[in-house]
This record gives C-alpha cells, sequence and structure tokens, in this order.
C-alpha cells in the first residue's frame, strides 16, 4: 500500500512540475531548474509509474492455479454467495494459469494465492464438493452428476455458477487426470477411500444407489429368486439410476463410481465348496496278527477338530439307535442374475450360507439318514437285479457307507429345493467318511482279515511248494555231469547188449552153417570118420599154437603106414605121423652131419 502511495504522490509532483511556469520561488541556478522544472518532473513522474507498476503484475508457476480474493471493491456479494462473478468483493471465480498476467494494481486490490494443480492418480477418483452455487432441492441427497460431454465447461467456476451448479456434494466425480480447479468453488477429495471400485473375475458388484439420474422412470419391480416356489426369497429392485437396489449387478471390470453415492457388494459368483466336518470324537479298532497268526484288536481314539474353513461341524445322525457324526461336501454357486436378490434379501453369500442353508442342510442329512431310504435291488449273488427294481425300506447303519449313493441322490434334490429358494444353486452333495462306531464293523474287519490270512496261507505253501521244485532243478543242475555220464555209459551198454546180440546171431548161423556141413560130412565119410577128423583139426590147431608139443605127438603117432582101402582116416595119421617123424629125425640129424 506504501508503494501506491509513493508511487501516486511521484505521479502527481511529476505531472504539477512539468505542466507548472516558472515563479519567484523558482531556483535561479541552472541544475535548481532543471530538477524544478520539466526534466524532475518526468523523473518523478517515471518513478512513480514504475512503483505503480511494480504492483500491477502476477507470475504463475506452470504447475501451479492463481487465485485472486478481492480486497478494495465497491460492490459487496449479493446474501448467500461465497464466489464473485463481477468483480465484488471476495473470492473470484476467475483464476489465472500459467505465465505473466498484467492486471493494474492487482496486489494492491486484491489478495493472491496459488494452489497446486489437482492430479488424480490411475485407481482413484476425485470426490467433489462445492462450496457456492444454487442451494440443493429439498429432499436430494447430493447434485447429480454432470453429463460427459458438460463436465469441461461445469468445472469452470463462472460456467458452473451461471448453469444452475448445486451446492453441496456432486455425485460427478474426477476421474484420473490433472485439472486445473477454483479451489475457493471446489474441494476435492483424495484419499484411500476414493479408490475406484473393482469387480474381480468370477465376482459381480450389487448396486445400492442413494442418488437417482433425473429422466429416469423409477418403478419398483418385486423380483423373487425362483419363479417356481412361492416361499422363495423375493426383494423389490429398481433399474439402473434410480434410487434402491439395481435390478442389473455390475459385471468384472473398473468403476469410478462415488462411494457417498453408491454403495457396492461384491457377491461371488465361482462355486463355493461348503464343508460340514470335525467336531467329534473318532473310536478306532485297530486288528494285528501276531507271529502265530492270531487276530488281535487294539482300541483308540482321535479327535477330530473342526477346520478354519469349514463352514460348520459335521452333522450327527441317529441310525438304528447309533449317534453316527456324518462328514459332508456341498458344492454351491449363485447366479449372477440372482445376486441383487441375495444381497437384498439377506446381505451376501455369507448370511445365506449361515442363516438359512447350513440350518437346512443339517435337517435335512438328519432326516434322510435317519428315516428310510430307497435302493436298488439285487440277487442272491449280490448283482443288480434286470430290470432294475426298487424298494424303500428303514436305512441301516451299514447304508452310509455301502448305499452312500442312493443317500446322495436323496440329500442333494431336496437341498435344491431349499437352495433355490435362496436364489443359490446347489451343484452336488457328496457325504464323507462316517464315523461308524467300530464295534458294527470288527465282526467285518475279522472276516476281511481271517480271508486275507487264509490267502496268505495258500500263497506260502504255493511259494513253498515252488521253493521244492527250485531246490529240486538247482540239485538236477548240481549232478548234471553224473546224470550224462550214466545216460552215456546206458547208451555204451545197450551198443554192447546189440553188439553181442548180433555176435551170438552171428555164432548161430556160424555154427548152423557149421552144422549143416557136419551132417554132409557125416552122410559122405561117416560119423566116426567125421570126429577123427575133428580131432584132428583141433590137434593141428593146438599144434599150432604150441609147437612143443610136436615132439610127443611123433611118440603117440606111429611111423609105419600100414596100407589100407586107401579112403579112410588112418592112412591120413599115418601120413600124418611119417610127416611128424621125419621132421623130428631131420632136426635130429642135422648137427651130426656138421
Amino acid at each position: 500500500m506504501l508503494e501506491v502511495l509513493i508511487g501516486i504522490i511521484a505521479v502527481v509532483a511529476g505531472i504539477i512540475m512539468i505542466v507548472r511556469r516558472p515563479g519567484p520561488s523558482t531556483p535561479t541556478s541552472r541544475m535548481g531548474r532543471l530538477l524544478y522544472g520539466p526534466l524532475g518532473g518526468i523523473i518523478a513522474l517515471g518513478i512513480g509509474l514504475f512503483m505503480l507498476a511494480s504492483t500491477s503484475f502476477i507470475f504463475v508457476d506452470a504447475n501451479q492455479v492463481g487465485h485472486l480474493k478481492r480486497i478494495y471493491a465497491f460492490k459487496e456479494l449479493p446474501p448467500g454467495r461465497i464466489i464473485a462473478l463481477n468483480g465484488e468483493k471476495g473470492p473470484q471465480a476467475e483464476i489465472l494459469g500459467p505465465g505473466f498476467h498484467f492486471i493494474p494494481l492487482v496486489r494492491v486490490l486484491y489478495d493472491f494465492e496459488e494452489f497446486d494443480v489437482v492430479t488424480i492418480p490411475e485407481g482413484y477418483y476425485g470426490q467433489l464438493t462445492t462450496l457456492d452455487g444454487q442451494a440443493m432441492p429439498s429432499g436430494m441427497f447430493m447434485a447429480p452428476a454432470i453429463p460427459d460431454e458438460d463436465m469441461g465447461d461445469m468445472l469452470k467456476a463462472d460456467v458452473f455458477l451461471t448453469k444452475g451448479g448445486l451446492r453441496g456434494p456432486q455425485e460427478t466425480v474426477l476421474k484420473p487426470g490433472q485439472y486445473r480447479l477454483n479451489r475457493y468453488l471446489f474441494d476435492v477429495r483424495l484419499d484411500e477411500n476414493t479408490n475406484a471400485t473393482v469387480i474381480p473375475a468370477g465376482h459381480v458388484g450389487v448396486v445400492k444407489s442413494n442418488v437417482s439420474q433425473p429422466g429416469i422412470n423409477c418403478v419398483e419391480e418385486e423380483v423373487s429368486a425362483s419363479q417356481v416356489s412361492r416361499e422363495a426369497l423375493s426383494v423389490p429392485l429398481v433399474p439402473r439410476g434410480c434410487v434402491g437396489i439395481w435390478k442389473d449387478p455390475l459385471f468384472p471390470g473398473a468403476y469410478y463410481l462415488n462411494r457417498q453415492a453408491y454403495e457396492v457388494t461384491l457377491v461371488d459368483t465361482r462355486v463355493q465348496t461348503w464343508e460340514y466336518k470335525g467336531g467329534y470324537t473318532k473310536r478306532i479298532i485297530d486288528l494285528s496278527v501276531d507271529q502265530e497268526g492270531d487276530i488281535k484288536q487294539t482300541e483308540r481314539s482321535v479327535n477330530e477338530p473342526v477346520p478354519n474353513d469349514a463352514a460348520d461341524k459335521a452333522v450327527f445322525v441317529k441310525v438304528e439307535g447309533w449317534d453316527i457324526p456324518l462328514e459332508l461336501r456341498a458344492l454351491v454357486q449363485v447366479d449372477p442374475t440372482n445376486a441383487p436378490v441375495v444381497v437384498g434379501s439377506v446381505g451376501g453369500l455369507e448370511e445365506i450360507e449361515n442363516r438359512i442353508l447350513t440350518p437346512a442342510i443339517r435337517s435335512i442329512v438328519r432326516n434322510v439318514a435317519g428315516a428310510s431310504i430307497r435302493v436298488q435291488d439285487k440277487d442272491a449273488n449280490g448283482a443288480v437285479a434286470s430290470p432294475a427294481t426298487y424298494t424303500v425300506r428303514p436305512t441301516r447303519v451299514l447304508d452310509l457307507i455301502e448305499n452312500r449313493d442312493a443317500l446322495e441322490q436323496t440329500i442333494e434334490a431336496q437341498i435344491k429345493v431349499e437352495g433355490n429358494k435362496a436364489g443359490v444353486d446347489i451343484r452336488e452333495i457328496r457325504l464323507g467318511e462316517p464315523a461308524i462306531p467300530p464295534e458294527l464293523l470288527v465282526s467285518r474287519l475279522r472276516v476281511q482279515l481271517a480271508d486275507q490270512l487264509s490267502i496268505a496261507y495258500e500263497r506260502e505253501t504255493d511259494a513253498q511248494q515252488k521253493r521244492i521244485e527250485t531246490e529240486q532243478a538247482r540239485s538236477t543242475a548240481d549232478e548234471q555231469p553224473r546224470l550224462v555220464e550214466a545216460q552215456i555209459a546206458v547208451q555204451v551198454a545197450n551198443q554192447r547188449e546189440q553188439e553181442r546180440a548180433a555176435l551170438g546171431r552171428a555164432e548161430r548161423q556160424y555154427l548152423e552153417e557149421l552144422a549143416r556141413g557136419q551132417r554132409a560130412q557125416v552122410d559122405v565119410l561117416g560119423q566116426d570118420r567125421v570126429a577123427l577128423l575133428q580131432a584132428l583139426e583141433k590137434l593141428l590147431a593146438s599144434l599150432e599154437r604150441k609147437p612143443e608139443l610136436v615132439g610127443l605127438v611123433g611118440k603117440l603117432v606111429p611111423n609105419t603106414i600100414v596100407g589100407g582101402d586107401g579112403a579112410g582116416l588112418a592112412g591120413a595119421a599115418a601120413l600124418l605121423g611119417a610127416s611128424i617123424g621125419g621132421q623130428n629125425t631131420g632136426q635130429q640129424s642135422k648137427p651130426a652131419g656138421q
């Protein structure tokens, strides 16, 4: 302010000094005349103008927005208004962009402030609240959303205030990007609660709207989870853009929804697994076999806790007077079209599970397992009868194991009806292993174990027999050289036997031929002569083998040949004797000649 006052005084003084004429009081010196004359006026005028100009310009940085708040003005703001449109005192609607701005006496008439450019990061939105504008109509919770095509103009303060912008919370949000806003008019909230609404895959978002869009015919419609059952859950739903629960859910994607205007509930539309298990003590009888083959039994107990992710503990059913814990698993799924009904009626899938379906499942399982069962008839051999026939009879304990499929089908059919009422599709029901009292199973187990032992004994006997055969084969292999030698000896003996038989046959044939020859000799020479001839042949053979017998024969055989008929053997004998005697004489006379 002091600068402006000094500047004005200097300007006035300079003008006066320029236009006034020299008078009696004018200095007489040349320098005095210049300073108090036109030259001095020009200098004073320049100084005054410079001091006034220094208060008439503003420089705004590139990442800043200049805001003006007028201090001195003749006009006041209208009652109830905060932002000045026509130069009134107070915050001005006009904002200053980056760069140099010349406004006369701006630093005197206005208070200048700079605000950062509003930056909305990816995945978030800016929540707007306007501090000025027309009053919001009665009953309206939030100013309606500004159409996208008008968004750019309506974010200008002067346009917003002259085009009917409403004061208060705005349904309109700032999507990711940068904005130059009049911060005197627009308050922007950006924090962890203004993140985008993301609907992940396998889910839908059920929207509960607190605002309505202009021009939409909002009529509630009573929607039921099932068109078949009158007992099904039902809830009034509205079209998109109306106040209430929207009939159409949001599908997977990212949405920049004002959380003050819209509440989004995620509903998992994937197949869910609900397990009912644990929460009981299981008794077990273990069977064992000692070295003598005797069956022994030992009882033990196992505590089955409820898993953290289980829907509930196991269902206790009463069958034939026995309380039996029965575990089961249910596969469920929510159809996207039924998600608004589920949220509007009970709040969500978890509430459906805890309040409706879990009590229904426990009741149905107890009723089915403890009542009757429809089983397929079988013949004496245990085979299914053909054609198939069925019998309905009271449920037995062992049906929990042997006819589990029949129980599952009955339970599943009844639970699907309850699920349809709640808007949930029951895909399947599977029963787990029941904790049957071991007293009911031990006899069967002993029979099975005895059968297995019998089979084991038979196999051991077969193994022993095979071992004996193996040992025999091994012994035979060890004695193989001797067996081969014995076989060869047998073959040699057989060959010798055949040889001897052949020699015997040859000898027999020889003797037969010899006998026939002798009979022929007998017929010609007579039996006596033939005998003598044979004796001579044997004698000659003996003399041939032993020559020393010749002398002895010479003494025995006469040297004188007695004539006869010439045909008898006596003549032959005499000749033989003479021959022998001559040989002997010659042998004895040989030394005398010497």
